[in-house]
C-alpha cells in the first residue's frame, strides 16, 4: 500500500466502518487528505464492544473492506484499527525519581524512569487481564515545582510525573487483531476509539480551552475529556442508543425495527404516536446517560468547568433533542460534532459523525510515518498477541 494511503477500520458493536484516505499534493507543495473509499457492514459477533465470535467479526470486516476496495480501486493490505467497548478504560498514576546525572540535568532516561515508576505504582488489581496500550503524561514537577511543557534539559534533584494510562482488556485486543488479520489485513497499530474520533471532531482551540467529547454508540457511550490540548480522562459506559430504541419499543409496544424508525424519525412516526410521550421516553434515557457523564466530570473535578463544552458524536448523535438535553443536564455549551471529510467520491454523504472514528484513524495513519510518528504511538504485535509499549505518543500534546 502506498505511503500516501492510509486505512482506518472502526470495529463497532453495531457496524464496522472502513475509510481509505490518501494524501494529495497541492499546488503550494503541501498535502491534503482525501477520502477515496468507504465501506461498512453490520457487526455480528460483538456485544458491548466485546468480541464473542471472532469468525463472525472476520466476515464482517472482510465485507466492509471489500466495499472500500471496490470504490477506491485499491487493495487493502494493512490498516489502523480502533479498540473500544467497556473493556477500554483509563488509570491515573504518579511516580517520582531522583535525577541520574551528576550535574542534575534531566534526560530522556529520567523521563523514562519516572514513567516506569508511575506504572509500577498502579495496583495490580486494576491491571488484571488488561494491557496498557499507551500513556499520556498529564504534568511534571521538578523539586515540587510545576513544569510547563517538557522537562528534558532542565535541572533539579527530583522529577515527578502524573500519568494517564489508557488500558484495555488484553483478550479483547488480541481478538480484534486476530479477527482483522484473519480477514487478510495486517494491523499496523491500534487507537482508542474516543481518541481517534477526537482527531477529526475537535479543534485545537477546543482541546486547549477544555471540552468533553461524547461518542454515543449503539451499546456504549465513550467520554474523553481534553484540557490544555491533552486527554486528561477517558471513560466508557455500558449504555447507548439501542437502550433508547428498547425504551421506545416497550413504551409503545412496537417491534424493535419500528422503534428504531420512530427514534430516528425515518417514518411518519409523529402522526402515528404521541410526540409528547415519545419525547418523554427519549428524555428519560438521555437524562440517565448525562447523569453518568456528570458524575464522571465531578469525579475528576471538571463539572461545569469546560469552556468549550460538550461535543456530541457517534451514531446516536442524530437524536433530535440531544443538544438541548446535554446543555440542560451538564450546564455546559453543547453542539453536535461536524467533521469535514474531503472526498473524491461522488454521491456519497460523508459529512457525518457516523464516520468520525474510521476517518480519524485514517488521518492518524497519514501522519504516522513509520519509525517517526507525530503521534509517537507504536505497539509491537504478533498474530494473536499485542505487547504494551509506552513510547512517546504524548509528544503531539506538548509545546
Amino acid at each position: 500500500m502506498s505511503q500516501h494511503i492510509s486505512v482506518g477500520i472502526d470495529i463497532g458493536t453495531y457496524q464496522i466502518k472502513v475509510v481509505i484516505a490518501e494524501n494529495v499534493r497541492l499546488e503550494d507543495g503541501t498535502y491534503s487528505p482525501r477520502v477515496i473509499g468507504t465501506g461498512f457492514a453490520e457487526s455480528k459477533g460483538l456485544r458491548h464492544g466485546y468480541i464473542i465470535n471472532v469468525d463472525d467479526v472476520t466476515r464482517c470486516i472482510r465485507f466492509a473492506v471489500g466495499q472500500a476496495e471496490k470504490i477506491s480501486k485499491t487493495k487493502i493490505k494493512q490498516a489502523y484499527i480502533s479498540v473500544g467497548g467497556i473493556g477500554l478504560s483509563a488509570i491515573t498514576g504518579k511516580g517520582s525519581t531522583m535525577i541520574s546525572k551528576a550535574d542534575s540535568e534531566i534526560t530522556d532516561l529520567d523521563i523514562k524512569n519516572v514513567m516506569t515508576i508511575a506504572e509500577s505504582e498502579i495496583p495490580q488489581s486494576l491491571l488484571m487481564n488488561k494491557t496498557i496500550i499507551y500513556t499520556v503524561p498529564l504534568g511534571y514537577k521538578i523539586d515540587d515545582q510545576v513544569v510547563m511543557g517538557r522537562p528534558k534539559g532542565m535541572h533539579g534533584n527530583r522529577l515527578e510525573a502524573k500519568v494517564l494510562f489508557i488500558v484495555c482488556l488484553e483478550q479483547h485486543l488480541n481478538d480484534l487483531i486476530r479477527a482483522t488479520e484473519a480477514a487478510g489485513i495486517d494491523v499496523i497499530d491500534v487507537m482508542a476509539s474516543p481518541i481517534a474520533a477526537s482527531f477529526v471532531s475537535l479543534t485545537k482551540t477546543q482541546k486547549i480551552a477544555g471540552c468533553v467529547l461524547v461518542n454515543i454508540g449503539s451499546e456504549t457511550v465513550s467520554v474523553v475529556v481534553y484540557e490544555n490540548n491533552i486527554p486528561i480522562s477517558l471513560e466508557i459506559f455500558p449504555v447507548g442508543s439501542t437502550d433508547i430504541t428498547n425504551d421506545i419499543a416497550l413504551g409503545f409496544r412496537v417491534p424493535i425495527d419500528e422503534a428504531e424508525n420512530i427514534k430516528t424519525r425515518s417514518t411518519n412516526a409523529e402522526t402515528k404516536y404521541p410526540k409528547k410521550k415519545l419525547d418523554e421516553i427519549i428524555a428519560r434515557r438521555l437524562s440517565d446517560i448525562f447523569a453518568l457523564i456528570e458524575a464522571h466530570l465531578k469525579k475528576i473535578g471538571r463539572s461545569g468547568l469546560l469552556p468549550a463544552g460538550i461535543i456530541l458524536t457517534g451514531g446516536g448523535s442524530g437524536i433530535e433533542s440531544l443538544e438541548d438535553a446535554a446543555r440542560t443536564s451538564l450546564k455546559l455549551p453543547s453542539k453536535i460534532a461536524t467533521i469535514n471529510l474531503i472526498s473524491n467520491l461522488k454521491n456519497t454523504e460523508l459529512k457525518d459523525s457516523f464516520w468520525s472514528v474510521a476517518y480519524g484513524l485514517s488521518i492518524w495513519g497519514l501522519n504516522n510515518d513509520e519509525g517517526d510518528s507525530s503521534t509517537g504511538l507504536h505497539i509491537s504485535m504478533s498474530k494473536t498477541k499485542i505487547f504494551k509499549n509506552t513510547k512517546d505518543w504524548f509528544k503531539q500534546f506538548l509545546p
